[in-house]
Parts: structure tokens; C-alpha cells; sequence
């Protein structure tokens, strides 16, 4: 697979290509089956979460598909009351806001828990390419604590971290319990045949560098130390942390992903040479013209120079309203470039 070869920094004839949220909103097959069904139902619905997941895969020809689901789906078993508000996006009804909050919280037993992701997982991977890849994913501890202590989401989090400030014993204790629950929740999902792993912090960047080190990062790299037995690449992308990159050189995944603030050329020096990098196109750039949309990814694209470990992706997910041709294109010039071009 062309994917998990660039995930290992081996040589590849062009760089790999997939884009995050790629099943979604932008597509009128989604938003066909979207109509039948509330967005809970659909992932736990396992053809129906199969049929989403492959049908980017059927349009573009990316080289991976990422499973259908929501980065929030764990704390369901936790205990944790999820849904989805139209206007608002997921809200849980009884958040937390004690020690004992924190210390009433279940510990799923995913293979049992969510029964219907492993299945979808399992049925994917079969209906998959075997040249493409298959991603699982995590939201990472710190993002789940966000929504978990504020009830919704946000963009400071200005609540969550005065919380944090205010109670660091409670929330070290959810921090490893979320921590915990994430390591066997990634195990499920390799299990069932998933190829590769993505942790996503959605909202990492809120935090200083400072406390991002002393908050949360421990946990971030406990993950990685507990995963890296599953034989299988490891993603990690924490949006707006373009001030932490200084010690993600240490966190023992096997590819960073970058958002669109952060210079590739820049990045891969402060990162090293052990780390792929994924990334890193402005999502908002697939609503320019279709010459620009390619100029800009082929300046992307050069800017690696042929460097092995470099995926190419968007700087962070695609847009509900981007323009399919514009993706067309997209992907067409990543899959058209080649190194031995240069």
C-alpha cells in the first residue's frame, strides 16, 4: 500500500493521497443516505457506516478511506449521554464537573461496547481495495476532556481550561481514564482490520505549549508507547499547534500531521527525519478556482522535493459546501505528480 509505505518514510512513486472528513456532507451520495437516517444511527449502522466510508473512495481513488464514525462515540459506554443537536453539533447532557463525575465513568469494553464499529471496520476492509488502506481513529484525551467538561463544543474552551486550572487532580484522573479507554479502544478497531491509526486533537491547540506538556502531552505519548506493538502507522494531528511542534519530535508517532498554519518546508527541519509528515492544504483553497486549486497543490507538492514520508492531505477537514470538482482536481494533481519529475 502506497499509504502505510509513505507512513513508514519508504520510497514512493508520488505521494499518497486521502483528505480528512472525506466522507461527508460535500457529497450528494451522502447526503442521500444522510436523509434516512439521524447521524447516531448511521454509525451504528455497519453497511450503512461501509457504504459512507467507500464512497469517496469510488469518486476520487484516494489511496486510504478512514472509517465512518465520530471521534465522541466512546464516552457513550462511558456513561455519557451524546447527541446530536441540529445548529449545534454533539452535546452531552450530563457532563462532568466533579472527581466523582470523573470517578463514575465506566470503562467500556469496546469489542463488546461498539459491536457495530468493529463490524463495520471488519466489513470495510473486505469491500476495501487491498491497495488502499483502511484508517482508524481516536479523538485524543484532552479533546474528548473538552466536550466531556463543557457539554459542547467551542473554541477557546475558555471554561474547560479554567476547569482544568481549578482542579488538576480531577482532571489528571480523566485524562487517564480517557487515556486508558483510548488505548484499548485503538486495539478494537486494529483488531478488526484496521490498517492504520489516526489520533486526532481536535482542539489541543487551545493550551499554551507549557501546559500542553505538562497537561496533556504525557498522556498523548502514553497512547503512542501503548499502540506501537499493533504494528500499524501511527497518524497523530492536533490542530493550531503549530507552537508545540518543538517536542512533537518526541512523541513516537510515526507520521505528524500539519494544518494548513504550518509551513511544510519549516516543519519537516524542526521535526527531523523520523517522522513522516501529513498535510497540509487550506481547506478554505478548494473554493478558489479550479487553475489555483491546482497551482496550490502542485506548490505543496514541490515543496518535499521527493523526500520520502509525505502524504498529502488537507490542512484540516473538507468543508461541507467545497465544490466536488475542485476535490476532482485535488486529487488529480497529487495522483499526476512524480517525484522523479523534479
Amino acid at each position: 500500500m502506497i499509504f502505510i509505505d509513505a507512513c513508514y518514510r519508504k520510497p514512493t512513486p508520488r505521494p499518497p493521497i486521502w483528505f480528512m472528513r472525506q466522507a461527508g456532507r460535500y457529497l450528494p451520495e451522502y447526503r442521500e443516505i444522510r436523509a434516512k437516517y439521524s447521524f447516531l444511527e448511521m454509525c451504528a449502522n455497519p453497511e450503512v457506516v461501509t457504504e459512507v466510508t467507500l464512497q469517496p473512495i469510488r469518486r476520487f481513488d484516494v489511496d486510504a478511506a478512514i472509517i465512518f464514525a465520530d471521534i465522541l462515540l466512546p464516552l457513550m459506554p462511558m456513561g455519557l449521554q451524546l447527541r446530536f443537536a441540529k445548529g449545534e453539533g454533539p452535546v452531552i447532557d450530563n457532563p462532568v464537573r466533579t472527581e466523582a463525575d470523573v470517578a463514575a465513568l465506566g470503562e467500556p469494553d469496546y469489542s463488546k461496547d461498539l459491536t457495530y464499529l468493529g463490524e463495520a471496520i471488519s466489513m470495510t476492509r473486505a469491500k476495501l481495495d487491498p491497495s488502499k488502506a483502511l484508517i482508524g481513529f481516536c479523538g485524543a484525551p484532552f479533546t474528548l476532556a473538552c466536550y466531556a467538561i463543557q457539554g459542547h463544543g467551542g473554541s477557546t474552551f475558555e471554561y474547560v481550561r479554567r476547569w482544568m486550572y481549578a482542579n488538576p487532580v480531577a482532571f489528571r484522573a480523566l485524562m487517564k481514564h480517557f487515556t486508558l479507554s483510548t488505548i484499548e479502544y485503538l486495539k478494537a478497531q486494529v483488531a478488526a482490520g484496521a490498517n492504520a491509526i489516526q489520533i486526532f486533537d481536535s482542539w489541543g491547540g487551545a493550551l499554551s505549549a507549557y501546559d500542553y506538556l505538562q497537561f496533556v502531552f504525557p498522556y498523548i505519548k502514553k497512547i503512542l508507547e501503548r499502540t506501537s506493538m499493533l504494528g500499524v502507522p501511527r497518524i497523530l494531528f492536533i490542530k493550531n499547534a503549530a507552537h508545540y511542534r518543538s517536542f512533537l519530535r518526541t512523541s513516537e508517532a510515526d507520521v505528524i500531521g500539519l494544518d494548513w498554519t504550518m509551513p511544510l518546508a519549516e516543519s519537516r527541519r524542526i521535526l527531523g527525519e523520523d517522522y513522516a509528515v501529513q498535510g497540509n492544504l487550506d481547506p478554505m483553497i478548494l473554493f478558489a478556482d479550479k487553475d489555483y486549486v491546482i497551482r496550490r497543490t502542485k506548490a505543496m507538492l514541490e515543496i518535499n522535493h521527493g523526500q520520502s514520508g509525505y502524504i498529502a492531505n488537507l490542512g484540516h477537514g473538507i468543508h461541507k459546501e467545497t465544490p466536488i470538482e475542485n476535490v476532482a482536481a485535488f486529487v488529480e494533481t497529487v495522483k499526476n505528480f512524480r517525484h522523479d519529475d523534479l
